[in-house]
Formats: structure tokens, sequence, C-alpha cells
């Protein structure tokens, strides 16, 4: 009855899947282990290997462009002060995060590399507010690395779901069950044999590891460390060029404490994540200050727009500051007073994100119990949200002609003959992942007292909607799910917050009135608001909304009065 589900949406899955490795390899660059560097050869020292992709030509001249000593730390002393000055800042000021007491705290060298190699692979391009409670759930659920190689990938994206980047906990499991079943449940100890072994773990994720746990001496490079660098040593070139990547890789293996080396790369991660922010940094607060160019830069310019002193301030510049150094801002973008020091780095240009539309249905059926089922088709293993559960759906043209023929034919597909009359189109969703700009048009299509269906094919099922809310499902059909609960309140507006599921809640009395109920997840205990609107009398008195918040053994109730007619629509959400 069912095609091959592959065939379906094929064209921009395959698409996502390419980009989605390319963002991978971004992020976790395979290139070797650098040297530290010659202070006073005033050129990029060579390195084993150069980027991929470079010709040979290309290669020569990334190894030996100029950089003033202007840009590097040129002597031991102030490499010293670095050090010490940032591991007694990290000392008094580091964040107490979970990860960090699991590895302190446990004995094994296996078992604290498993809980900083999930803590790495769940920090990549996620904050660590967001990434806390998963990283709790999974330790809880998974301890060691023998108890996830065991888990089923459905069981990892059900917990994964709402994280993001969703091939990380599927390759996070595949490293383990390598581990496991053809490394004798060791975890290879150096960055090298980390990044060549383990799938998934690239230069970062190793050097971290490998420093944290095992003590090696090796740097490591993410986003908060290439701003702190960017700024300390004034690198105002593209960040992401193969010459600055590799500068800054090189700095971060000159800085890197030998003795305390986890320590210190925790130090500089969390000195860009909570110091040396994207805006508004808290330089009165940094530990490197003193040794910062780009601070140095800012109280230059101060100087000069107060001229409070003759003449010009004594400030060391870039000695090739003559449009040559290729590690200094080009000429075409100037020094903007009002960013101080987040001129560095310089920001990346971005390509905008692929347009692309899908039209989904939310198809409802009753059962005798009286709940409701929805159904959800699982997508293909690879590619984009691989192996998710999503509402059934088809790629369509931006301009939707011919969008509902194409669903209904989706549609029964999966769930056989359905009557055609009851596809409604209930309202879109945009979502924007790294690199699509997606927009669903969301329908709807309840059976009402049509016979159950109780055949599904291969990779469909039927869900509850509490099954739906713990269900591996993206973010993306959450904030659909929502569409569909608000239909009854005139066009969706979908929340950004896809755990804010608005529903309406059935009433007993035959009076008009009209209640919600939202449910935020996830919580250690749900939390439910129920609204409730009485109708006015005839006399038109004030209609009384009641707020009742249950959690437990909490119940807080507030009466507010609304003044303005019942036929004023109550907000879909709140």
């Amino acid at each position: 009855m069912k095609k091959p589900r592959a065939a379906v949406g094929s064209r921009h899955r395959k698409k996502a899947s390419s980009q989605e490795g390319r963002e991978r390899h971004n992020l976790s660059s395979n290139q070797a282990k650098p040297s530290a560097p010659d202070a006073y050869a005033g050129t990029i020292p060579e390195f084993p290997e150069a980027p991929a992709g470079l010709s040979r030509r290309q290669k020569k001249v990334v190894l030996q462009a100029p950089v003033s000593s202007y840009h590097l730390f040129r002597d031991e002393a102030e490499v010293t002060v670095f050090r010490e000055s940032l591991l007694s800042w990290y000392d008094r000021e580091k964040r107490d995060l979970p990860w960090r007491r699991l590895a302190e705290g446990e004995g094994d060298l296996d078992r604290r590399a498993y809980a900083v190699w999930v803590s790495e692979v769940m920090l990549q391009q996620t904050q660590v507010a967001t990434v806390i409670d998963y990283y709790t759930r999974w330790m809880q659920k998974w301890p060691t690395l023998q108890d996830l190689a065991s888990a089923s990938l459905e069981e990892v994206n059900q917990l994964w779901a709402g994280l993001g980047y969703y091939s990380r906990g599927r390759r996070l499991q595949e490293g383990a069950r390598k581990v496991v079943e053809e490394l004798e449940g060791h975890v290879p100890r150096t960055a090298e044999s980390l990044q060549q072994l383990l799938p998934g773990v690239g230069r970062y994720t190793a050097g971290a590891i490998a420093s944290i746990v095992f003590g090696q001496v090796t740097g490591v490079v993410d986003g908060n460390v290439v701003r702190m660098l960017c700024r300390v040593r004034a690198i105002g070139a593209d960040p992401n060029s193969s010459l600055v990547s590799q500068q800054l890789w090189s700095l971060a293996q000159q800085l890197v404490d030998p003795i305390r080396p986890g320590d210190f790369n925790q130090a500089a991660m969390e000195l860009g994540a909570t110091v040396c922010t994207p805006q508004r940094p808290l330089c009165s607060q940094c530990p490197v200050q003193n040794l910062c160019r780009a601070y140095q830069r800012v109280e230059w310019e101060q100087l000069q727009a107060s001229r409070s002193l003759p003449g010009s301030p004594d400030v060391e510049e870039c000695a090739s500051n003559n449009g040559q150094c290729q590690l200094c801002a080009p000429p075409t973008e100037p020094w903007d007073q009002t960013l101080g020091v987040a001129n560095f780095p310089r920001k990346a240009s971005r390509r905008p994100p692929r347009v692309e539309c899908s039209a989904i249905c939310v198809l409802e059926q009753s059962r005798a119990l009286g709940d409701t089922q929805i159904l959800l088709v699982q997508r293909p293993d690879s590619g984009l949200l691989a192996g998710l559960w999503e509402f059934p759906s088809v790629t369509v043209e931006p301009s939707g002609q011919h969008q509902r023929k194409a669903l209904l034919q989706e549609l029964q597909s999966w769930a056989g003959p359905l009557p055609a009359t009851r596809l409604q189109h209930l309202g879109q969703v945009v979502h924007t992942f790294s690199h699509i700009k997606l927009t669903y048009h969301v329908y709807g299509l309840a059976l009402g007292g049509q016979t159950p269906v109780t055949i599904t094919p291969p990779g469909a099922r039927w869900l509850t909607r509490e099954e739906f809310r713990t269900a591996a499902v993206s973010t993306a059909m959450k904030r659909c799910s929502v569409c569909m609960r608000t239909n009854s309140q005139g066009p969706a507006r979908v929340p950004k917050d896809p755990e804010c599921l608005l529903r309406p809640a059935r009433s007993s009395s035959a009076q008009a009135s009209k209640s919600w109920i939202v449910s935020f997840s996830p919580t250690p205990a749900p939390m439910h608001l129920g609204l409730t609107v009485q109708p006015s009398d005839a006399s038109g008195s004030p209609h009384s909304l009641r707020i009742l918040l249950f959690n437990k053994v909490l119940i807080f109730a507030v009466a507010l009065e609304i003044f303005h007619s019942l036929s004023s629509p109550l907000p879909p959400y709140l």
C-alpha cells in the first residue's frame, strides 16, 4: 500500500544531508595538530598538513603568509602571565555544571571520558542553559558507554528531540558502540586517536576530551575561544579563512598550560562564554584585560576622541597595517567606535538560507476510549532530521499550486481512502534550520465518526497526544501541532516555544464558555495552566478570568476583571 518513504521530499532532504555534512566538517575540522608559533619569524609556522581542498600553490601562500608579531605572544613571560591570570580567574569564577561535577568526581577514566564526551557534543552550537536538562536526563538514562551502546536509535532520538542538530546524537551512539564492540570498552587516550577512531569526533571535541580527561597538553578552539583570541591579539581578518584558523589553533597550542591543560581550555571557553561575549562584553571583569589588543585599541580611540592629551598616545599598532597584514581587518572595514572590542572578530558573511515549502497534515481519529490519535510517519535514516517522526508531508512549490491534491495522495498512501472534503488548511509555520528556511503549510483532517484506521504500513504509527509530547519529533513538528489545537480560534498564531501546547478543553456546560489548557514541558512535574472565561450576564457585567496554576501541592488563584466584550478573542497562546 505504501511507496518507499525515501521518495517523499527526497529533493530537499538529500540537499540537507550534504549541507549537514559540510557543517559538521566546519565545526570539527580534521586539520593536523599545529606546532607552537615562532614569535620572531614573522610567518605562520608550517603545519604537517594544510587544509584540504587547497592546491599546492595555495598551500604555499597560506604557510608563508606574513604575520606581524603584533598578533602573536612574543615571549614566554607574556604567555606565563596570560596562563596564570586566566587560571586564577577560573578557579574563582567557574560555573558549577553537571558535567564538571561528574568529571571531577569520577575515578574511572573511561566513564569520565564518556561524561565529558557527551557534554562536548551537546554543547556544539547549543547554549549551556539548554544543555543542562538534556545532559542530566541523558546521563540518568545511560550512565555508561555500555548503556548507550545497547540503546535503540529511537530512544536516542526521543531524548534528543528539541536539542537540534540531530545527527549529533546518532553519531554519539555510533561512537559508543565502536568503543564497546571494537575497542574493548576503552576510550582512546590522545586527541589524534580520538579523532581518528571515533565517528563524529573532530579536532575540537578530541582536544577537549584529551586535555580534560587524560591531561594531554593540546589546545582547543571553539567559537568562544575564537572570539577571545581574536580580541586579545586584534585579529580582524575572517576567522573562517584557512590562514586565520591555523593561526588561532597555533595560538591556542602556545597558550595551553602544560600543568593544567584541561582546566586552561575550560577557562578559555568559560571566559568567552561569560565575559568576552559577542555583544556587551564585560571588559572590566576580564582577567587578561591588560594583554588585550582590542581593549588597548578602545582606550586609544577614547583618548583620541577626548583629545585630553596632546599628540597621539603611545599605543602599539600592527607594524604591517598597510593593507598587507593578512590578520588585520581589510581596509574596507574601518574601526566602528560604537562597537568597541566587538569590532573583533570580523563577522563572517553568511549565505541566506535556502527557501523551501512543505505541506503537512495533522490526521486525527477518535478511539473508542474517547481519546484522539494522530498519525506520524518516520523520516529516512539519512539526511535532515534523520529517523525522526513527523506528520505526513510532501514538498510543494512556494506558489502552493496542487498542494492539496499531492498531500491527499500522500495521506491515502499511509491511511487508505480518506474524505477529501474534510481536509482543511489551518495555517503556516515558518521554521529556519541552519541552512533552510522551511515554510510548512499545515492542514488538518479529523476522521470523526469514520471507522478507525487499525492497519498501518511500516514506518507509520498512531499516537495519542500525550505520547506525541514525548515522541522523537522535531521542534518544527511541535510548532505545527499547535495549529490544529488553535484552529477553533481562527488563524493560528504559533508560539516560537513549541513546548507551550495549547488545546481546547472539554466543557460539560451547555453555556458558551470557552476553556484552554496550556501545558509547559519539559519539567520534572508538568504544569497546567487552566483558563476559564465565564459568559457575561444580561446586564453586561464584566467577565471573570480565573487562572489556576497547578503543580502538585501548589494552587495559585488570581482573579482579573476583563472590561471588554466576550466577542473579543482571547490570545491563542500565552
